[in-house]
């Protein structure tokens, strides 16, 4: 979609499915008109609130368990060992009470492993924190793609 469409229609289902915040949705829909990509990218960087955090994880699939359709398809094409991220995750989900989210486009399954690993050493508010930074990442990473200049 181009940018001048984006300003100009109804993009609530596409910036929900950017991030299923409506705090964060409502925010992106105030700043229209954007000048450029960039300033909606930067419109898009919006701190969220651990609520916020835990709800829009809920319309997450886990590493490694690849979904049918949709942008976190290609978003997980890297992750090549279920087996390995099955067990990772249960101890991950076990401590937190939630999904391991990362930014997942462009990494290796082996380096999403190690990522998820090296984040188990975090406290629960530091790794809610970090999650909310990931889902920021990929907000941005899915506007990018759907909207072009």
């Amino acid at each position: 979609m181009l940018l001048t469409e984006f300003n100009t229609t109804d993009v609530r289902p596409l910036l929900t499915a950017c991030l299923a915040v409506p705090r964060w949705v409502d925010a992106v829909l105030a700043g229209r008109p954007y000048a450029d990509v960039e300033a909606l990218k930067a419109a898009a960087d919006l701190p969220l609130s651990s609520d916020e955090i835990r709800q829009a994880m809920a319309a997450h699939p886990r590493i490694g368990e690849k979904p049918a359709e949709g942008w976190a398809r290609s978003e997980q094409s890297g992750v090549d060992n279920p087996d390995a991220f099955a067990a990772a995750n249960a101890e991950y989900e076990a401590k937190f009470g939630h999904v391991y989210l990362v930014c997942a486009s462009g990494r290796s399954g082996e380096e999403l492993l190690e990522i998820l690993r090296e984040r188990l050493a975090n406290d629960p508010a530091t790794e809610l924190a970090v999650a909310g930074r990931e889902l920021l990442k990929i907000a941005e990473l899915r506007l990018a793609k759907a909207v072009t200049a």
